[in-house]
């Protein structure tokens, strides 16, 4: 599965890197409400996609949560990771690791890179807000 491949199309079909804006598009449903436990998660119910995200979260933790869970979204669709997370043994991490994938994609475009093409993952990561291990993830794809 090209992760990289599947963002491109998304943001060029919404024009726009915004998750909230492409979800909005979507007909997604979003919930904001005090979570314990987790920071979102994704829910696919009678036909609806719903994302749910801690409402306490700071602007910037939300853009990533929403990203992160439309990620979940489009590659996960059948996927209950909550299910999967809390009744059974399955390694969901390669699920979570997509996700953050996909989002770093959309969040961080090839040309914000090539702006900063002589800068270490640590000053990526201070530049964009992002932990250091998303920037890394973020760089396997860059071309």
């Amino acid at each position: 599965m090209n992760i990289k491949a599947r963002v491109d199309k998304l943001v060029k079909k919404y024009k726009t890197r915004n998750p909230f804006e492409i979800i909005k598009s979507m007909n997604v449903i979003i919930v904001f409400y005090p979570l314990e436990g987790v920071k979102g998660f994704y829910q696919h119910f009678q036909r609806n996609n719903i994302i749910y995200i801690d409402e306490r979260l700071s602007e910037h933790e939300k853009l990533f949560v929403c990203a992160h869970e439309l990620g979940h979204m489009i590659l996960h669709k059948k996927a209950n990771a909550i299910f999967m997370d809390s009744r059974t043994q399955l390694n969901t991490d390669k699920c979570e690791n997509e996700a953050d994938q996909f989002a770093m994609n959309l969040l961080i475009s090839d040309r914000m890179i090539e702006e900063h093409l002589n800068f270490t993952t640590h000053q990526l990561s201070q530049i964009f807000g992002f932990e250091r291990k998303l920037i890394e993830l973020r760089m396997k794809d860059f071309k």
